[in-house]
């Protein structure tokens, strides 16, 4: 009985987790092509890097380790279900950001103004300035919260969170280079997406 439980529970984590990653990275790169054209899109667009690889490598270490010896911690469904709305809705909000943004979305910091990037304000926009950084914020979280992986968890909020404090300045700083008084007015009366960054 205990190995059928166990057995359904990680089949049903990791089948969940592995639906989750393979939706993203693919759904990233055809969004991509779909607004910018084949030819300007490179598999950089899948945003797989060796760092994230490691981390996830990581977190589906920390699974396996603590379903093999602590088997009861991942039987909290409330939890687990937790993570999975959380993997709903920041998969829901980044996608509806990249929609939204258009030709003005592109996974690298722009450094020279083109003329096909405007400065979008309106649907998820109007209330969160980031609403893509948002939303892969609360999905790659979400997906550790999915797997009971409270190791894991802690590690990604904190990792994420420092490298959109580091992107998310520099970023502003070409934005109000490209769209100077009306980029601040906007800036003042929306929140960036990530908690405890101005």
């Amino acid at each position: 009985m205990t190995e059928t439980l166990i057995s359904y529970t990680a089949c049903r984590h990791l089948s969940q987790m592995f639906f989750a990653v393979f939706f993203f990275h693919c759904s990233e790169y055809i969004l991509a092509i779909s607004i910018h054209g084949k030819n300007r899109v490179t598999l950089k667009s899948l945003l797989v890097t060796k760092a994230y690889a490691l981390a996830m490598i990581c977190s589906l270490i920390e699974y396996s380790l603590e379903i093999y010896f602590f088997p009861g911690m991942k039987e909290n469904w409330s939890v687990s279900n937790t993570g999975l709305c959380l993997v709903f809705i920041g998969e829901l909000v980044r996608k509806l950001a990249v929609i939204t943004a258009g030709k003005s979305f592109t996974h690298l910091i722009k450094k020279y103004h083109e003329e096909s990037h405007v400065l979008v304000t309106h649907g998820v926009y109007e209330y969160i300035r980031h609403p893509s950084y948002f939303g892969f914020f609360v999905w790659s979280v979400g997906t550790q919260i999915m797997l009971c992986n409270p190791f894991s968890t802690l590690a990604f909020a904190l990792v994420v969170w420092g490298f959109f404090k580091r992107r998310i300045p520099y970023e502003e700083f070409f934005l109000r280079q490209f769209f100077g008084s009306e980029y601040e007015v906007y800036a003042r009366r929306t929140w960036s997406g990530i908690p405890f960054i101005e």
